[in-house]
């Protein structure tokens, strides 16, 4: 029998079995707007006392006497010159397989914190029912995207991004993380997902979006995450193309 023809169709085929396999994480070019999990003010405020040696309620309480200076966001978290709120939360086993898990995203707002500090640091409080099991600096992001467990070990990755608007100009930044040992793990960077400047009002301004995507990986290994790039116009209907390069 000729098994040149089988041998053909195979490799014929074999770029749309890859594209099947493939399976999307997240896809920056939706909206993915969900309302935010409601929690009670006695929660919040037992969450932030856990957290937090000292806090304002009121920012009309906030002090001027902080120097701003290199370490400004570190000295108003020193001296309690915050007002904290929760601004997400989401449950799952972040710091070890088989734990029932609470991770509360804080915005710490340190006081007098401006656009140059990013309005103030973001931290992840992870809890095991009342008790507070991790405390860890999120470096600024201030969004749970979505919430995986790629390689099956039973620890929860979490997908989380951060934004920054500059003169018109949105950009998003993401990276998938863990939060063992007491730190945050970034497994993956991916830096710019979304950079768009519309609301500039510039001539030739566009949208570009990532898709984050996922192959098939061993039993046990984390599976590398390709980002694919597009771009589309300003319109209220985006007709999205692929782009090659970075944003």
């Amino acid at each position: 029998m000729d098994m040149k023809p089988i041998l053909l169709l195979l490799l014929a085929f074999t770029p749309l079995l890859a594209q099947k396999q493939r399976s999307v994480l997240f896809d920056f070019r939706k909206e993915n707007v969900s309302p935010p999990q409601k929690i009670s003010p006695a929660v919040e405020r037992d969450v932030l006392r856990k957290v937090f040696r000292r806090y304002h309620t009121d920012p009309k309480r906030c002090s001027d006497a902080i120097d701003a200076g290199e370490e400004f966001l570190a000295a108003a978290r020193q001296a309690g010159q915050i007002v904290p709120d929760i601004a997400e939360v989401i449950t799952g086993s972040f710091t070890a397989a088989g734990q029932t898990e609470t991770a509360y995203l804080i915005y710490v707002n340190e006081c007098n914190a401006s656009h140059a500090d990013n309005f103030g640091s973001k931290r992840v409080a992870i809890f095991s029912g009342p008790r507070l099991v991790a405390d860890i600096d999120a470096d600024f992001k201030g969004n749970f995207a979505s919430k995986t467990d790629l390689n099956m070990d039973g620890i929860d990755e979490l997908l989380m991004t951060s934004s920054y608007m500059n003169q018109g100009e949105l950009t998003d930044m993401a990276a998938l993380v863990t939060f063992q040992d007491g730190r945050m793990n970034v497994i993956q960077d991916f830096n710019a997902v979304v950079m768009d400047d519309c609301a500039s009002g510039r001539p030739g301004s566009t949208t570009k979006a990532a898709v984050l995507s996922i192959t098939n990986a061993a039993l046990g290994q984390m599976p590398k995450i390709r980002a694919d790039n597009y771009v589309a116009g300003c319109g209220t209907v985006r007709r999205w193309r692929p782009f090659k390069g970075q944003m």
